[in-house]
């Protein structure tokens, strides 16, 4: 006989060591999955204390929180839908990554994750304990498959869950985002369900935790491999999905299933939520940046406005005696479109101060790059100074282009508690400035329309900090700087490889040294949204004394 059998993926925004917070808002959603004849709610991986805990799974007191959360909340949902959450949880003295079935009041089953990560922005082994391979586990005469994150992107687990008489696979993931990425989980997914020919649920987490997002976008994928159930992207759902019970199968009949943002609408939805969710998590009230008139500080002002309202941007104009009056012009233009709160700090007498306390100091010395320093490092001063003021964070503008060149100033333009663009290339900022404009996402606080002017878009990029600069001064022409980038750093080509794709000799061993020789900036730079497998401080790990010629 068939019956209905309703599992609901509980898509939810944890916060890291909040771990009240996160019971109850898994615990409200349960109660809502109860009002409407649920079977059981899943929630992401290591839900209870947020992921990732990192190295913070190990303190005593976060585990015999997240130990009692999940007792009680056994117990608040002893009447109504069964739920699987994921911990951190000490078995047999052994620290693991585990989930754990709640059903009648207890805890009825624990998985413990089998395949640890380690490798880009995770470090598994050295915080957990490898479990054994998963066995099904029983809920009211169904099998259950668990499955944790990594232990769907091999076929060992599964494989072996439906040899044990698995009905379905449920895998919990707090798989981060990154560009392009969704489709490879989709081909995974499709991989473990065409060996096993089981239906698949997998339940992502959303929400920004430090420089990592997760874009949710959870879904279901029945026995053929076709995506029947999709959850929305860049939010939090409740995802109800119906299953056909019966002849000893689980068979999805389908729910909802929203459209995905892709391209530059992914990577701009990715780069608000990171910002949003750093600056609410961590309690700040509003944010400050310097507005150059240029593309990045312009890109980054929108990203801020809407993530947490132009009201709680302020932007800052820090014009020296070479400042253009255009730059000025453009930068009072972008405030106004965004509706942000704008102020105008010269800062001549900082540098003439500044000047004038070194000029016995530098005596004889011709003005260099030194003097361009202190003038961008006299903005950092009087950012901070606003920030420290008001009880704000000052956002950096930085792109990577810039982070991964060196193309910054340390304590200058790089300070700041976070940086939006860290992993953003200055060719794909320009496309978000366009996507920009043409578009605004559904859930943004920052206003419709054209945001960033033209002049803006088209003008030559320049620091500024001598008459008539230019970027392309310093740096090849950003198509061909970020093109040889990404060969070094996302695809770590050798370079011979490189040089055959056309690029010259010469400009690849610049750029190169410059990539090498700045490493000891990006230790001291903020943390920023990670969007591509490759983020520079946390998928990429150089030493800084580091004499390798090549």
């Amino acid at each position: 006989m068939t019956e209905r059998f309703v599992i609901a993926l509980a898509q939810l925004n944890p916060v890291a060591g909040a771990v009240s917070h996160n019971m109850t808002k898994l615990f409200e959603a349960w109660k809502e999955a109860a009002g409407k004849g649920v079977g059981i709610v899943v929630a992401s991986e290591l839900f209870i204390t947020g992921y990732p805990p990192e190295d913070f799974a190990h303190n005593p007191d976060l585990q015999k929180a997240a130990r009692d959360a999940i007792e009680a909340l056994a117990r608040k949902t002893a009447s109504g839908p069964a739920l699987i959450v994921g911990s951190p949880w000490k078995a047999d003295g052994v620290l693991h990554n585990a989930a754990l079935l709640l059903d009648g009041g207890v805890i009825s089953s624990i998985v413990l994750k089998h395949d640890l990560p380690n490798y880009g922005p995770f470090d598994e082994k050295r915080v957990y304990a490898s479990g054994p391979v998963p066995d099904p586990v029983d809920l009211r005469g169904k099998r259950l498959g668990i499955m944790i994150c990594e232990d769907m992107w091999s076929p060992g687990a599964a494989a072996h869950l439906k040899q044990a008489g698995a009905q379905v696979l449920i895998v919990i993931n707090g798989s981060p985002f990154e560009h392009g990425k969704q489709n490879y989980r989709l081909a995974l997914a499709r991989g473990r369900v065409q060996e096993t020919g089981l239906p698949l649920v997998y339940v992502n987490q959303t929400g920004g935790q430090d420089e990592l997002v997760f874009e949710g976008s959870s879904f279901v994928m029945d026995s053929s491999g076709k995506v029947c159930a999709q959850a929305r992207a860049w939010e939090e759902d409740l995802l109800f999905t119906s299953w056909h019970t019966g002849q000893e199968k689980l068979s999805p009949e389908g729910g909802p299933r929203t459209a995905l943002p892709e391209g530059e609408a992914a990577v701009y939805h990715a780069l608000v939520t990171g910002l949003r969710d750093y600056v609410v998590k961590n309690g700040f009230d509003q944010v400050l940046l310097g507005l150059s008139g240029g593309i990045d500080s312009a890109l980054t002002a929108a990203i801020a406005a809407d993530a947490i309202g132009p009201g709680k941007v302020r932007a800052v104009i820090l014009p020296s005696a070479i400042t253009p009056a255009e730059s000025v012009e453009d930068a009072l233009a972008v405030a106004r479109n965004l509706g942000c709160c704008v102020d105008t700090i010269s800062i001549d007498e900082p540098v003439q101060a500044f000047e004038h306390a070194l000029a016995h100091a530098f005596a004889g010395c011709a003005p260099d790059v030194t003097e361009e320093n202190i003038q961008a490092r006299c903005r950092g001063v009087l950012l901070m100074a606003l920030a420290n003021k008001s009880r704000s964070m000052v956002i950096a503008t930085g792109n990577k282009s810039e982070m991964a060149t060196g193309y910054a100033t340390l304590y200058g333009d790089m300070c700041g508690g976070f940086a939006p663009l860290k992993d953003v290339y200055k060719t794909m900022i320009y496309r978000l400035a366009i996507w920009r404009n043409g578009h605004k996402p559904a859930w943004s606080l920052g206003p419709s329309g054209r945001v960033i002017p033209e002049n803006v878009l088209k003008k030559p990029p320049s620091a500024e900090l001598r008459p008539g600069q230019t970027d392309q001064e310093t740096l090849p022409p950003y198509d061909v700087l970020d093109g040889i980038l990404k060969c070094l750093i996302e695809e770590e080509l050798p370079i011979a490889d490189i040089l055959a794709r056309g690029y010259d000799a010469e400009t690849v061993q610049k750029v190169r040294k410059m990539l090498y020789q700045s490493e000891f900036k990006r230790r001291q730079a903020p943390p920023g949204t990670r969007i591509s497998p490759r983020h520079l401080t946390r998928d990429r790990r150089y030493p800084i004394t580091n004499r390798f010629a090549g």
